[in-house]
């Protein structure tokens, strides 16, 4: 989209282009080619020096309102985030989104410093420079990396990469002798606020691993990590293994506890199984025997008793030959039922 050159300014600074006047018509119109945000993430974000800003166009200083009101599509908002970025974590990453969506068209560029710069006025770092840029890179909200970034932004820093507002926390960053190292960015009107995340930063990943220190070091010797590696000693490296193999003994202890519990379960479980089931069958048997032998049972209703066969009925009390004689000098006859008796024997 076309915009005017710095001769089109109103009287207030805002660039024509950008207010309510109509242009003047014999006033020189100069394309821009601003690098675009990004669009697909199928790719790292590029770093400065290979894609830098050959835009011809004049670099229109812009207020905070101007940017939150939009701009032209081919001039994007240029906001400038930096830091050390090291152990990149999600509160990295959300000072990053801010600083991306602050504005409704943006291009974010993320200035990371050198392992020098950072030695010197920080301390030592986890991750190499290398490794640090290269984890921006990969951050969906950047859109330009910038190597070795000033400690210090300078008017030159912020005019060679045409740099609209920096982004940061609001806390005042005292560093390199100084109370705050953004005060004159935001006495000029470029600085734009973000908000930390709390409970989450280096310095407490750090923390993290020297308290476990023990923890950490004793895992990757199980991972096949040297003592050398490590810079463990060797009496260290021994009382290490040596907890690693009391970890491993427990570890077989609790399976096997858990095995044997599991199995005292299921056992448990099919005896109260089998007592139920031999309890629904032994009432079962005892309804069937009832139904077939009891007082009103199918085995009296069908048979019609004779006399010998309540002679036979008998039999419980007194044998059959023991029966006493109908009249003195009479033999007892054993009958029948004295067979069926015996036959039953």
């Amino acid at each position: 989209m076309p915009v005017l050159t710095t001769d089109a300014e109103s009287e207030t600074g805002i660039p024509k282009s950008l207010s309510n006047e109509p242009p003047s018509e014999t006033m020189e119109e100069i394309e821009h080619t601003c690098p675009q945000p990004r669009l697909t993430l199928t790719a790292p974000a590029p770093f400065a020096d290979e894609s830098s800003c050959q835009c011809q166009a004049p670099h229109e200083k812009l207020t905070v309102a101007q940017a939150r009101l939009g701009t032209p599509v081919d001039r994007p908002v240029r906001v400038y985030a930096d830091g050390i970025f090291d152990l990149f974590h999600s509160g990295h990453a959300r000072a990053l989104m801010q600083a991306k969506t602050l504005f409704p068209n943006s291009y974010l560029l993320v200035g990371v410093c050198s392992d020098d710069l950072t030695h010197k006025f920080k301390g030592f770092t986890v991750m190499n420079e290398a490794e640090r840029y290269e984890a921006l890179r990969h951050c969906r909200y950047v859109d330009e990396v910038i190597r070795d970034a000033p400690w210090t932004l300078t008017p030159e820093f912020l005019e060679k990469h045409k740099i609209d507002f920096v982004a940061h926390d609001d806390i005042p960053y005292s560093s390199a002798g100084s109370d705050d190292v953004y005060k004159h960015i935001k006495e000029a009107g470029m600085f734009v606020p973000t908000q930390r995340t709390e409970g989450i930063s280096t310095s407490d990943i750090i923390t993290r691993i020297v308290r476990d220190y023990d923890v950490y070091a004793r895992r990757n010797l199980q991972r096949g990590y040297t003592a050398k590696e490590l810079n463990v000693s060797f009496i260290n490296e021994k009382k290490y293994r040596f907890q690693n193999q009391v970890d491993k003994m427990k570890e077989k202890v609790k399976n096997v506890e858990e095995r044997s519990k599991e199995f005292v379960n299921r056992v448990e479980e099919k005896s109260h199984d089998l007592i139920q089931k031999w309890e629904e069958k032994s009432r079962e048997f005892i309804g069937n025997f009832l139904e077939l032998f009891g007082p009103d049972g199918a085995w009296e209703a069908h048979y019609e008793l004779s006399p010998d066969w309540i002679q036979f009925s008998s039999f419980v009390v007194e044998p059959p030959w023991k029966v006493q004689p109908k009249q003195i000098g009479e033999p007892a006859s054993p009958g029948p039922a004295a067979f069926a008796w015996v036959a039953h024997l």
